[in-house]
C-alpha cells in the first residue's frame, strides 16, 4: 500500500515538473516569436488596396494579382499555386488557398461566394482580415450595433479576443495570422470531427500547411 502511494506521488511530481518546464518554455519562447516574423500588415493592406483598385469588376484577377505581388514582395515564401480547400470552424464555413504557412505566420485568401457567420475563435495569435471584395459584419459581446469592414479595410482580431461574424452574401479577403500558428488548428479542424467528417478536406488542409510549414522551415523560417 505505501508504495503504491510513493509511485503516485512521484509520479504527481514528475507531471509537475513536466508540465512546468512546458509552461517555461512557452513563456520563454512567446518573448521572443516576433523576430521571426516577415510579413506586415500594413504592407499587405497597402498590396490589397493597390489591386482592389485595379481588379475591383473581376474578383478572380484580383486574388491572383494579390499574390503575385505578395511574391514580389516576399519572394520564395509564398505559393503561387492556386489550390482552394473548404474551412469549416466555429459554425461558419468557406474556402481557403493557403499563400503561406509556418509555426508563426500564416497568410490565406478566405472567402465564401454564398455568404456565412459563425465564431471567430480566440486565438494566442492577432488576426488581421483585410477585405478584398464583399463586406464583413462584426461584432463584441456588448456590442449593440455592428462593425462593417468593406474592401480595403482592415479588421483586426487581437491576440486573446473573440467576435461573432458575417459575410452576407459574398465577400473575399485576405488573411494574415501572426503568432504561434498550430495552436490555431484545433478550432479550425475539430469541426471534421464533430460535424462534417470530411475527412478528404481534413487531409487537403493538413498536406498544404504541413508542406508549406516545413519548406519554411528549410529555409530557416519558424
Amino acid at each position: 500500500m505505501a508504495t503504491s502511494k510513493e509511485n503516485k506521488g512521484s509520479l504527481l511530481v514528475k507531471l509537475f515538473f513536466i508540465l512546468t518546464l512546458i509552461g517555461a518554455l512557452f513563456v520563454k519562447f512567446d518573448q521572443i516569436k516576433d523576430r521571426y516574423y516577415i510579413f506586415d500588415q500594413n504592407v499587405l493592406q497597402s498590396i490589397a488596396q493597390k489591386n482592389i483598385q485595379l481588379h475591383s469588376n473581376d474578383t478572380h484577377a484580383l486574388v491572383r494579382s494579390v499574390v503575385q505581388d505578395l511574391e514580389k514582395e516576399y519572394p520564395g515564401h509564398i505559393n503561387l499555386k492556386e489550390e482552394w480547400v473548404f474551412n469549416n470552424a466555429g459554425g461558419a464555413m468557406g474556402t481557403m488557398w493557403i499563400v503561406h504557412a509556418s509555426l508563426t505566420e500564416y497568410i490565406l485568401l478566405f472567402g465564401t461566394a454564398i455568404g456565412t457567420e459563425g465564431h471567430t475563435g480566440r486565438y494566442l495569435c492577432d488576426d488581421y482580415f483585410i477585405i478584398l471584395d464583399g463586406e464583413q459584419w462584426s461584432q463584441r459581446p456588448g456590442d449593440l450595433k455592428r462593425m462593417e469592414f468593406k474592401p480595403g479595410d482592415m479588421h483586426l482580431l487581437a491576440r486573446g479576443n473573440v467576435e461573432h461574424y458575417k459575410i452576407p452574401e459574398h465577400g473575399w479577403a485576405l488573411e494574415y495570422a501572426r503568432g504561434w500558428i498550430p495552436l490555431m488548428l484545433p478550432f479550425g479542424l475539430f469541426d471534421t470531427f464533430f460535424s462534417t467528417v470530411d475527412f478528404v478536406t481534413l487531409y487537403n488542409t493538413i498536406r498544404l500547411y504541413g508542406k508549406s510549414t516545413v519548406g519554411e522551415l528549410l529555409l530557416g523560417k519558424i
